[in-house]
């Protein structure tokens, strides 16, 4: 049986953003903490989806503390946009959840040129979480969380083609994203000590959600996400259970740069643990995100 998390946390007073927050796990995540009577900022591209399934969490929950604003992690446009309403009207922020996700899609791209998949789940997520830095820091002890995958453990970081224009494979492209999660992860920790502010990752489980809508077809697709799949696949809400431990275990209020599965820290892959990768990570995302935004504004 799938772990569960078993801590009765209420979250009073306290304010938290879940991405990708209309179905799936994530939805799941802010149904859960929306019962512990926290403040939950849906953050979702899709604002029809996203409505629905905040008035069915309402209803259900009877918080008047669930709110949906919209974000498109493939435009930095969308996630400043986001981020500088959030910073002007939100007093705090005390849980980041960087919960929403591309799975192995034909190659596109980004608003910004970036291939869609390392665009969305990881320089999206790196944008958003370095324009809500500063109200973590005055909000601290306080806590970012990333879903990333077991795949992290076959992707790699591709320095020479980061945004596989030579060549693209949709899982390559996946596994590389779920990687630089976990290394996002891993430098956000070195970068934020002694400010109260702790970053950690996480594989969900095998999920049957949304997430695989683009596998589904072809022979692998049918055996491992068709019905057969499904037998060894777990539910959303069992799928949320570890994003809810980091999110609020008073256990974990130090720990950082770690990476869980099952609701227990695991060890993440060899490359996920390279600090020198996961620094260079950093200062290309860093260096590729503000050459975009001044082509934008030029």
């Amino acid at each position: 049986m799938p772990a569960s998390y078993k801590g009765k946390e209420t979250i009073e007073g306290k304010t938290v953003i879940v991405t990708g927050a209309n179905t799936g796990i994530g939805k799941e995540t802010v149904r859960d903490l929306a019962k512990r009577g926290g403040r939950v900022i849906m953050a979702c591209r899709n604002m029809e989806k996203g409505e629905k399934a905040r008035r069915e969490i309402i209803e259900e929950t009877q918080s008047d503390s669930v709110l949906l604003k919209e974000l498109n992690l493939s435009s930095f446009e969308s996630i400043q946009k986001f981020a500088k309403d959030f910073n002007e009207t939100e007093p705090r922020l005390d849980i980041l959840i960087n919960n929403a996700g591309v799975m192995a899609c034909p190659r596109a791209e980004t608003h910004d040129g970036l291939e869609l998949q390392l665009g969305t789940n990881h320089f999206g997520h790196f944008l958003l979480t370095n324009l809500l830095l500063d109200k973590l820091k005055a909000c601290a002890p306080s806590r970012i969380v990333i879903v990333s995958s077991l795949m992290h453990s076959f992707g790699k970081i591709n320095f020479d083609d980061l945004n596989s224009e030579k060549s693209y494979g949709a899982w390559t492209a996946y596994n590389q994203s779920k990687l630089a999660n976990v290394l996002h992860a891993l430098e956000l920790t070195n970068r934020l000590k002694d400010t109260g502010v702790t970053a950690n990752s996480l594989h969900p489980g095998s999920v049957n959600t949304d997430l695989q809508r683009h596998v589904k077809s072809g022979v692998l697709g049918r055996l491992f996400f068709g019905t057969l799949g499904k037998m060894f696949m777990i539910d959303a809400v069992q799928g949320a259970q570890t994003t809810l431990r980091l999110a609020l275990d008073p256990a974990l209020e130090q720990v950082s740069g770690k990476y869980f599965a099952d609701c227990k820290e695991r060890a993440a892959s060899e490359r996920a643990r390279n600090e020198a990768d996961a620094k260079r990570l950093w200062d290309v995302t860093e260096e590729i995100i503000q050459q975009r935004l001044r082509s934008a504004n030029m």
